[in-house]
């Protein structure tokens, strides 16, 4: 079931990459990915369905890593698709207070389910089997983040989902109000540069991340990695997914362990001495003119 799933998240990926390239309107990239998404979670709700959890921790692992990573992203597409199509028109201030609105409700959202939220980000794993195996749904739990279909449906794989997808949005959200703000501070004649897209090995970017936050550049080294990882998966238009079991497979090298960095520093060395012996080069025509 995992190695099924990693592929089939990873050809998603690859389909969501594309959708950033071809669609001309960012607004259609993200309805397009929304019907990707809608497709994939079928798909994987059909495997499922034909499939048998080995025990308790395969089923787990299912709906507490493999079902949320699907639907957080379906949940993201729709929301940035809604805040694309509703943004009002007017001044910069109306768009920074659409934003803040944004924001502000996905704070209640946190806030609302502030226990959870904190057991998820702590990492703790002693509810797992109330919260990630079937036959647990709370009548307490709010309706709408209980599909009815129980046998595909845990009490909380929706609302962890819910939970990735509006971080991810909130830092959708900072960035677009970071950029607002720029935009003020930024002549009309400058415009805005093209986005960048990540095209090298995921385990490159996760080995780059913790070695950034390692060394403190960021907030004077008061930053969490999960924020530093948010910010380049926006940024950068990349999904890292389960990004502490890739530094994880790189704590477990046994040689190179800093295979990219290694590679970076050699990258520059060679591109610093190409450039030099450029200028030598010019400097002995210049001489023997």
């Amino acid at each position: 079931m995992r190695t099924f799933a990693e592929r089939f998240y990873s050809a998603l990926e690859n389909q969501l990459n594309e959708v950033s390239i071809n669609e001309e309107s960012v607004a259609e990239q993200y309805k397009t990915s929304i019907t990707l998404c809608k497709k994939a979670m079928a798909k994987l709700k059909n495997y499922i369905s034909s499939y048998a959890f080995e025990n308790k921790e395969d089923e787990i692992y299912f709906f507490k890593v493999v079902k949320p990573q699907f639907y957080s992203k379906y949940i993201y597409f729709i929301n940035v698709y809604k805040f694309i199509m509703q943004t009002p028109p007017g001044s910069e201030g109306i768009l920074k207070d659409y934003i803040n609105y944004e924001l502000a409700d996905i704070k209640r959202f946190f806030d609302h389910n502030q226990a959870f939220y904190q057991y998820y980000r702590s990492g703790s794993t002693q509810m797992d089997e109330l919260y990630f195996t079937r036959g647990g749904f709370d009548v307490h739990v709010d309706l709408e983040e209980f599909e009815e279909d129980e046998q595909y449906s845990t009490s909380h794989d929706y609302k962890l989902s819910k939970i990735i997808a509006n971080e991810k949005y909130q830092d959708f959200l900072n960035l677009q109000l970071q950029k607002s703000i720029e935009h003020d501070e930024t002549p009309p004649e400058m415009g805005l540069e093209l986005p960048l897209t990540w095209t090298f090995n995921k385990t490159d970017l996760v080995e780059l991340i913790y070695a950034l936050v390692a060394l403190g550049v960021f907030n004077n080294g008061n930053t969490e990695i999960r924020s530093v990882v948010s910010f380049f998966q926006t940024v950068f238009q990349v999904d890292l997914g389960s990004y502490y079991h890739k530094y994880q497979d790189i704590m477990k090298r046994k040689k190179e362990r800093t295979a990219f960095l290694d590679k970076l520093k050699l990258a520059l060395l060679r591109r610093i001495e190409e450039k030099l012996d450029e200028e030598a080069s010019a400097q002995q025509k210049l001489k023997f003119s």
